[in-house]
């Protein structure tokens, strides 16, 4: 009877005022948190729970602990009224019987702005440098969208990482994913610094608004890195000046394994926001994915078994594949992870898979490390889709290597004249174009090359088979 009575006093309103009063009376009913205190026992990172009603596969869980801390979990797996959450922040100092947990009934979500720009934060997405927290513009899902591959834009448009052996040979267009293959001791983490120090745009599109140097953003995800390696990228950053274009994650080498998984999904989100709503080019890195790998392996692990799960092909596209440009979006994602080959094996399951997702592959080599090149940057097994002229250094480049090792030999007496200039030119090369010096400033862009018309190659250079027959007269 209240309830028609209601009705009627409802229908009575004008059709604006009902509208907002049906509203208002809507955004209050929601459905209530549920909060247990069923905590049946602690193993690891995971926490398990009995009579758990209608608990939800990867639901986010508010765990509150006697001291009144409060940290956060995942669901991993549910089993009728048990619910297994794995705690993000570790499991330490929870007590079974004093502990609460709150369902929220949301997936795991994270605030995003634009003022994430010249910020660090940690590997579940909280700021760690002493600043405040981020006044979301939004709270979007960390596993993202998938993109239809029909509105994907073909990248053409050049990124400019100031490293003449992957600028010039292999180079890297906005909307690509490529990797960087490393090794146990190489300098990847140097590399991956002075690509943030000196990346930039090429070339302005022209059909985005902004066509200042701010059009530019640099997300960079670090997961599985000790405090040295945390501690150099923060101060190279800050140096030289480049942080205020950088969002910086840093996942700890102590810090849990589940965090170590959420990493990069939180930097790409991020990214995400930064090219399709705010409209930038922004260049992913991510290192070291086979930490990230291998804390896959340790959370889906089975007992018994040691190998990596078997969906980690699509685990890894479900990352990789993040990266591109969409149709009627003026932004960019582009992607370079690095990671390191266990045992220097590049057919490790992990570059293995990365090599068949990504585009391409920059390998670093320790032997030019032993001849002090740096960046040592291997250009023959590289691959990249690139013009005539790298074809050219490539082949002039295999050709002295393989001068090189005939060399070790037969010696150098032995040597024809072009295969000393070939040996020549692997020198000069390595020496004057790969090896740059870690602190050296980008090459300058220049227009000093310029292709001779064919008009003039046909008439002060003709080739033999081209050229006339001259008939004598009988």
């Amino acid at each position: 009877m209240a309830t028609l009575v209601a009705n009627r006093g409802m229908d009575s309103l004008p059709a604006a005022a009902r509208t907002h009063t049906q509203a208002v009376t809507r955004n209050y009913i929601s459905q209530p948190r549920l909060t247990y205190s069923t905590v049946s026992g602690v193993n690891g990172p995971l926490v398990i729970l009995d009579n758990v009603k209608f608990p939800r596969y990867a639901e986010i869980v508010h765990l509150t602990l006697p001291d009144g801390t409060r940290r956060s979990g995942q669901v991993l797996e549910v089993i009728g009224t048990k619910a297994v959450v794995q705690v993000f922040e570790g499991t330490s100092g929870i007590d079974a019987k004093k502990t609460a947990c709150e369902f929220t009934g949301d997936i795991l979500r994270t605030p995003v702005s634009e003022d994430m720009l010249g910020r660090v934060f940690n590997g579940s997405g909280k700021p760690i440098d002493r600043g405040p927290s981020v006044l979301a513009e939004d709270y979007l899902d960390i596993m993202g969208q998938p993109i239809n591959p029909q509105c994907r834009i073909y990248p053409e448009e050049m990124i400019q990482t100031g490293i003449s052996a992957i600028d010039g040979m292999n180079s890297i267009a906005r909307g690509q994913k490529i990797p960087i293959f490393s090794a146990a001791g190489l300098p990847h983490n140097e590399i991956a610094a002075q690509i943030c120090r000196q990346a930039g745009l090429v070339q302005k599109s022209k059909d985005v608004m902004d066509y200042s140097a701010d059009n530019f953003a640099i997300v960079f995800a670090a997961m599985g890195v000790n405090m040295e390696t945390a501690r150099f990228f923060k101060s190279d950053f800050e140096e030289n000046g480049s942080m205020d274009n950088v969002c910086l994650f840093l996942n700890l080498a102590n810090d849990p394994t589940i965090e170590r998984i959420i990493t990069p999904r939180l930097a790409l989100t991020t990214a995400e926001y930064l090219a399709y709503q705010c409209e930038k080019h922004v260049l992913v890195i991510l290192t070291d994915m086979s930490s990230y790998a291998e804390a896959l392996r340790e959370v889906r692990r089975c007992s018994g078994r040691r190998g990596f799960p078997g969906y980690m092909y699509t685990d890894l596209a479900t990352i990789y594949e993040r990266a591109g440009r969409v149709e009627g979006r003026n932004g960019s994602i582009t992607q370079i992870p690095i990671l390191t080959m266990p045992n220097d094996d590049i057919h490790h399951p992990i570059p293995d898979l990365t090599g068949y997702i990504t585009e391409g592959t920059e390998l670093i080599q320790p032997v030019s490390v032993l001849f002090q090149i740096y960046p040592p940057i291997n250009v023959l097994p590289s691959l990249k889709d690139h013009a005539d002229v790298s074809n050219q250094l490539y082949a002039c480049y295999a050709i002295g290597k393989d001068v090189q090792a005939m060399k070790a030999v037969v010696g150098e007496e032995a040597l024809t004249s072009d295969d000393l200039l070939y040996l020549e030119f692997l020198q000069k090369f390595e020496k004057n174009f790969i090896a740059q010096g870690k602190k050296e400033p980008p090459y300058d862009n220049r227009t000093m090359l310029k292709r001779i018309p064919q008009s003039t190659l046909a008439e002060f250079y003709p080739r033999e088979s081209a050229a006339p027959l001259k008939t004598t007269p009988t």
